[in-house]
């Protein structure tokens, strides 16, 4: 049985092909359109999982949209009756939209995929889980729990902003959810737009930047106070409530009302690109110990209801690795799993796996003590050493071939231990957000200087942002307060106390810059201002290429561990083909790209004579 999954129309569209349960493909369709979040119909997502499956479309058993449109319009409809008469500008821009598209979701399906060839819609089963259903779906049955308590936290769905279910067997049960406008992950968002970053895109700087806030003090002590009383509250259960006296985003065109939020806090909003400045760093701090105790709540009640020893979380809150490692650290559960796609990404394939376990009630076998079924989430593309050749002739690029995979991981992790940064293209490519080995850009992590070269001259982004590191799974525990596998990036733990430097008597009254250039331990370029780093550990079973360029690195130098970051500039989706590295390479101060085998030096490249700038190419995230 092969079903195929998608997720389209408000952003990280994505494709995910799955047969008998096992997860052949998935792709988003950024990667393959150069659009950052592009929400379009995945056309290039669907056609690579088809191909790469040897699939056609009529010989997919069925086709699963990841929501319930016609849910969500209801959502809409009762929204702006609820509110009125505010929000009718919105209205009268969003609802046309509604009438003319959205509405015949099901038609605008039929057609793109009729696009696509092989598809005759009288045949094919078109399938609309609900979306936390799909989340749910997503980080449960990959899992390797033959039972778990499921926790999903995002912005909105159709009405559920936040779920609880129970996984047991191929069978999940939803116990509990919280619904718009109350959301936890619109309340985030909210403090993102306040604090000038990108909502949908934006949560992530802030989550670096609350570790800039003064822990203790009575600034920030002040504005938890402030969300507690005026803008949310929390129940014992994990449930909010939010006063929508303050928000704008159920009928709206903005997240919140400005004038509002400024009044209460006694600053302005951040204007993009600006001065960040104490107060910024003190009110993402608060907003992160609200967001913190506000998921131990959740997991909590999910552990009431299920009792189960395990947990599962999807939806992009789980995203949120700082709260992910104090869950973790709290010891409600014994096991969490946590999906790597969390986001609407891998609703496309939530619903391909809810469609196969639940309506087809298939059989659920789970392979207990392995990481999961998601194959490291190494499921997109990958490419021949023909189609880097190919790309080396269009661009005259020069370049020096390996027929010894260990000679060359030795070549590279020598030039990493001499200050280099590299572009790492290997294998499959990774679905979800984050980097982890196949697309990435790497460096020494005991480099001082390295944290401000990647930020300041390779990714061209903020300096505050923080590095993570990728490290030997079997090291892990040498290096960090991580007593736990964590392969996707998403737990955030402490570096271990012997490896730090202590900090001077006034490095909370230090300016941000000085604190963020105050060498902290023997891995400064991975270690945050906290002393915490966002854990990769590399597996040799998922992925045995990067797992040998690490231990080579470690026979040369010592340490098992260096900097990974995603292979893109800023504004860029993470690259997918060899030609996307390429012009990477070319575009930014990188030194060396290392495609499968093939090592392409940056000096001796011919000189770059494209003339359209990144920076003209891709919008600032």
């Amino acid at each position: 049985m092969t079903i195929l999954g998608i997720s389209a129309f408000y952003h990280d569209s994505a494709a995910a092909l799955i047969r008998n349960g096992e997860i052949l493909a998935a792709a988003q369709e950024e990667r393959f359109t150069r659009i950052k979040h592009d929400p379009a119909f995945p056309a290039n997502a669907v056609r690579f999982c088809l191909d790469y499956s040897g699939m056609t479309l009529d010989k997919v058993d069925a086709i699963v949209f990841y929501d319930k449109p016609l849910l969500k319009f209801e959502r809409l409809l009762e929204t702006y009756y609820g509110f009125s008469p505010r929000g009718l500008k919105s209205f009268l821009t969003s609802i046309p939209v509604w009438l003319k598209e959205k509405m015949f979701l099901k038609r605008m399906l039929h057609e793109e995929l009729e696009k696509i060839g092989n598809y005759n819609k009288r045949k094919a089963k078109l399938l609309f889980p609900e979306h936390h259903l799909s989340h749910a779906a997503s980080a449960y049955y990959p899992s390797p729990y033959q039972d778990a308590a499921i926790l999903t936290i995002d912005g909105v769905g159709e009405w559920a902003t936040a779920s609880i279910c129970y996984g047991k067997g191929n069978q999940m049960t939803i116990l509990k959810e919280l619904r718009f406008p109350h959301s936890l992950g619109l309340l985030y968002s909210a403090v993102t737009y306040y604090c000038g970053f990108k909502v949908n895109s934006g949560e992530y700087k802030l989550m670096g930047l609350a570790p800039y806030g003064n822990h203790g003090s009575a600034q920030v002590a002040r504005f938890v106070d402030l969300i507690r009383n005026e803008l949310i509250e929390i129940k014992p259960d994990g449930s909010i409530w939010l006063n929508q006296e303050y928000f704008n985003y159920a009928t709206g065109l903005r997240m919140v009302f400005d004038d509002k939020w400024e009044q209460l806090l006694g600053f302005k909003r951040r204007e993009s690109e600006s001065l960040l400045e104490q107060i910024h760093c003190d009110f993402a701090l608060a907003i992160q110990e609200i967001t913190e105790e506000v998921v131990i709540k959740m997991a909590e009640e999910a552990k009431r209801l299920t009792g189960s020893k395990n947990l599962c979380m999807a939806g992009g809150v789980a995203l949120n690795c700082v709260a992910n490692g104090k869950l973790q650290k709290t010891s409600i559960f014994e096991n969490i799993y946590i999906q790597p796609a969390a986001g609407d990404a891998g609703g496309a394939l939530g619903a391909a796996l809810a469609a196969y376990y639940i309506y087809f009630n298939q059989e659920r076998n789970p392979t207990p003590n392995t990481l999961d079924e998601m194959h490291g989430s190494y499921l997109g593309p990958e490419y021949s050493d023909l189609e880097v050749k190919q790309m080396a002739k269009k661009y005259d690029a020069n370049y020096q071939y390996f027929g010894n995979f260990e000679e060359l991981a030795a070549e590279t992790a020598q030039l990493l231990s001499e200050g280099n940064v590299i572009g790492w293209f290997q294998g499959r490519m990774e679905f979800g957000p984050r980097a982890l080995g196949g697309r990435s850009i790497l460096g020494d992590a005991r480099n001082p200087e390295m944290q401000k070269k990647l930020n300041l001259k390779i990714k061209y982004r903020e300096g505050f942002r923080p590095f993570a590191p990728s490290v030997l799974a079997e090291d892990v525990e040498e290096y960090f307060e991580c007593e736990t596998p964590s392969p996707y990036m998403l737990l955030v733990h402490g570096v271990n106390k012997k490896r730090r430097t202590v900090f001077p008597d006034n490095y909370e009254q230090l300016p941000m810059m000085e604190k963020l250039y105050f060498l902290r331990s023997d891995l400064p370029s991975i270690t945050h201002i906290d002393y915490s780093a966002r854990i990769q550990t590399v597996h040799q079973e998922t992925n045995p290429r990067y797992w040998t360029l690490i231990n080579e690195f470690k026979k040369q130098t010592g340490y098992g561990v260096i900097v990974n970051t995603s292979f893109n500039v800023r504004g860029e989706p993470i690259v997918c083909t060899p030609e996307d590295a390429y012009k990477c390479l070319m575009r930014t101060e990188m030194d060396y790209l290392v495609v499968g085998n093939f090592i392409f030096d940056k000096k001796f490249q011919p000189k770059w004579t494209e003339s359209e700038s990144w920076k003209d190419e891709y919008k600032l995230d």
